[in-house]
């Protein structure tokens, strides 16, 4: 049901394409002046919510409104609230950064003074002050993905949909963008961030929406989705992949929680409550059956842990879906 406190609202929504559904009853509420990280495996409808809330696509069924408006009877009134950072970069590599921002400036009727203006504290706040009058063909993959951020803030929107924000940035530049997103949402900006990058949910999302087949399956706060995983886990890395079948056996019957299986990496992870002794326990059985162990830890559940419960797959398998 909508509320007065909620950004983005979308009940039921619908949309077929010719190889089956892509959104089957996708309910989503965001809260204003909040962050909410959608996570999904590839195919999981992630981009097709996303193009249906910004208004690219139109629903075959149900209702959406992004800050107050209906995104199919009121479309120009939900764009003029709202900004979209896409997978790619959508510059002009002809012109230089600055006049980039300058140009998305008068497309929003800024007036050329303050497009100017904006285009100077963006440029500074991204960190290409330096690199604002180079031709955008002559920046790396991060800058013109730092570039391609700052385009989507120029209003700095009500509501911001940022679409893997931070791919081909390093280190560095993925804490500045986080830091920007972080500033824009104390100033009161919605954030909807799809992303594959679970240590960024954690970083800035409020809230997580794990969207599968079409519609979300689990919704709550980081913290919230790992509480419902149990207590810690266990982990266990083998030494062969022909000893994982055994090792799960023996994990089984020292633990109550079905144990999960990473084939690539070896491991094998577990749920055990609070139990501190288990680890001896899974040790001692799994030195029993001659089960070569490469590591063994005890940890508390993670979001890539809630990933894999919920849907089957590991996040850092998708694409975008």
């Amino acid at each position: 049901m909508t509320t007065s406190s909620a950004a983005i609202v979308a009940e039921g929504l619908r949309k077929r394409y010719r190889d089956g559904l892509a959104l089957d009853g996708f309910d989503l509420e965001v809260a204003s002046g909040t962050v909410c990280g959608l996570l999904g495996p590839n195919g999981a409808g992630k981009t097709t919510s996303v193009r249906i809330l910004s208004t690219l696509l139109r629903p075959d069924g149900g209702h959406a409104e992004v800050a107050g408006f209906d995104v199919t009877r009121q479309p120009d009134q939900v764009r003029y609230r709202i900004g979209l950072v896409g997978q790619h970069p959508a510059l002009d590599e002809a012109l230089s950064g600055r006049q980039n921002l300058v140009l998305f400036g008068l497309l929003f009727h800024l007036g050329r003074r303050r497009a100017r203006q904006r285009a100077v504290e963006l440029l500074e706040r991204f960190g290409l002050a330096d690199v604002g009058e180079q031709p955008v063909s002559t920046y790396s993959g991060g800058m013109r993905r730092r570039l391609d951020l700052a385009a989507g803030m120029v209003l700095a929107p009500a509501v911001l949909f940022l679409d893997e924000p931070t791919t081909g940035l390093d280190p560095r530049g993925r804490n500045e963008v986080w830091e920007s997103i972080r500033v824009l949402v104390r100033a009161g900006t919605t954030v909807l961030l799809t992303t594959q990058h679970l240590d960024e949910a954690d970083q800035l999302a409020d809230r997580i929406s794990v969207v599968e087949a079409g519609r979300v399956i689990a919704d709550g706060t980081p913290d919230e989705l790992k509480t419902r995983l149990g207590g810690d886990r266990i982990e266990v890395i083998v030494g062969k992949p022909t000893d994982l079948a055994l090792a799960v056996e023996q994990v089984r019957r020292v633990v109550a929680d079905e144990p999960t299986v990473d084939v690539d990496r070896r491991a094998i992870s577990a749920g055990v409550g609070h139990r501190a002794g288990a680890v001896v326990e899974v040790l001692r059985a799994l030195d029993a059956a001659q089960v070569a162990v490469v590591d063994i830890a005890l940890r508390r559940p993670t979001l890539d842990d809630v990933f894999l419960h919920v849907t089957g797959h590991r996040v850092t398998a998708e694409v975008a879906a």
